[in-house]
């Protein structure tokens, strides 16, 4: 066994470079824990595991086997810059409502590989990097590991990755939940074909791997102001994650990953990428969302086939991470929507 000063120091220089971007896909093979904060603990039946992706980056995910009866598994698919550990709680919920889930960090953030070497930007070089993240959680974890069906429920920037993959997953995925997804930014940004444009050129000009706004990773603003949550108890919680594990969290995006997600963001403009879409897709809106677009969300419900939308009135942008009133409205819709196509007489694979 290695002796406890040994892991300490591994640990103490470990954490210097994750602080510093200088992590490897070495260093993360050390890591198949959670980080764990006071009031945030990991539900006991979580389990780590790594696995290399088709084009070679290795992703942590997490797998959550429901004890007892099984209605399914969830596919649950984070934001920009979020990771595995803020939704230990939502975990622990979906697990009580007899659902099995998944859940993944993104490439480039959480306690995935990093893309830029130094670096705490939140980069991919085109969007098609995220749908294969996504296809190979499918394929190497969700399908070989967990009982039918699936769903997917997905927040802000999962909801974009999860529209432009539901084509290639409409013969695995029975319903889809998009909670305040990023089709388009707040009032308060620019256009996103503005954005579209200047990114763009910038990419073009050869600054792709340069921020596209000054940051500190980690830094969140103060709780009076934040966008996010009204609640000040998992607001303080994500916060005090943010700050003691700092290497699982980003600063700026890149101005590649802003013409990425805003060259995705726009192909729903155009009517044949929207009829192509046939996984029955709920929209469910933030009423007082200030970072996506209530309003886009629900124009694109709207011309879906298969689309509907819900307004949460005064929740803000994080619905899972937002105070119990809202947060109970967001899971209630979703265990009645998916409800009716789960199966509440499957075996669990908790004790096989």
């Amino acid at each position: 066994m290695e002796p406890a000063r040994s892991r300490d120091m591994r640990a103490s220089d470990l954490q210097r470079r994750t602080r510093a971007g200088e992590t490897t896909v070495s260093d993360i093979k050390e890591q198949p824990e959670f980080f764990e904060t006071p009031g945030n603990p990991a539900p006991d039946n979580l389990v780590p595991g790594f696995l290399l992706t088709s084009d070679k980056r290795r992703l942590r995910y997490a797998i959550a086997h429901v004890r007892g009866p099984s209605r399914g598994t969830v596919v649950l698919l984070q934001g920009r810059n979020e990771a595995i550990e803020k939704y230990f709680e939502t975990i622990g919920d979906l697990n009580a409502r007899g659902f099995s889930v998944v859940t993944f960090d993104w490439r480039g953030q959480g306690g995935s590989e990093r893309l830029l070497r130094r670096s705490r930007l939140g980069h991919v070089r085109h969007f098609g990097q995220y749908l294969t993240d996504l296809e190979c959680v499918m394929q190497e974890v969700v399908l070989p590991d967990c009982h039918p069906p699936y769903h997917l429920l997905a927040h802000s920037m999962g909801g974009l990755v999860a529209l432009h993959a539901s084509s290639r997953l409409s013969n695995t995925i029975e319903r889809m939940v998009l909670l305040a997804p990023l089709i388009g930014f707040a009032a308060s940004f620019p256009s996103v074909a503005m954005l579209a444009r200047l990114a763009n050129a910038a990419r073009w000009l050869g600054f792709a791997s340069l921020p596209v706004r000054r940051s500190i990773p980690g830094k969140m603003p103060h709780a009076a102001d934040n966008p996010l949550t009204s609640d000040p108890r998992r607001y303080a919680r994500n916060r005090r994650l943010a700050e003691e594990a700092p290497e699982l969290f980003l600063g700026s995006p890149s101005v590649a990953w802003l013409a990425a997600v805003t060259r995705a963001m726009r192909r729903f403009e155009r009517s044949a990428e929207i009829a192509a879409l046939s996984v029955p897709t709920l929209f469910v809106v933030a009423g007082a969302d200030r970072v996506v677009s209530p309003a886009a969300a629900e124009k694109l419900a709207y011309r879906m086939r298969c689309g509907s939308s819900l307004t949460i009135p005064l929740a803000r942008h994080e619905l899972l991470q937002e105070a119990d009133p809202f947060r109970e409205q967001a899971l209630e819709i979703f265990d009645a929507y998916v409800g009716n196509a789960s199966s509440a007489d499957q075996p669990s694979l908790a004790a096989e």
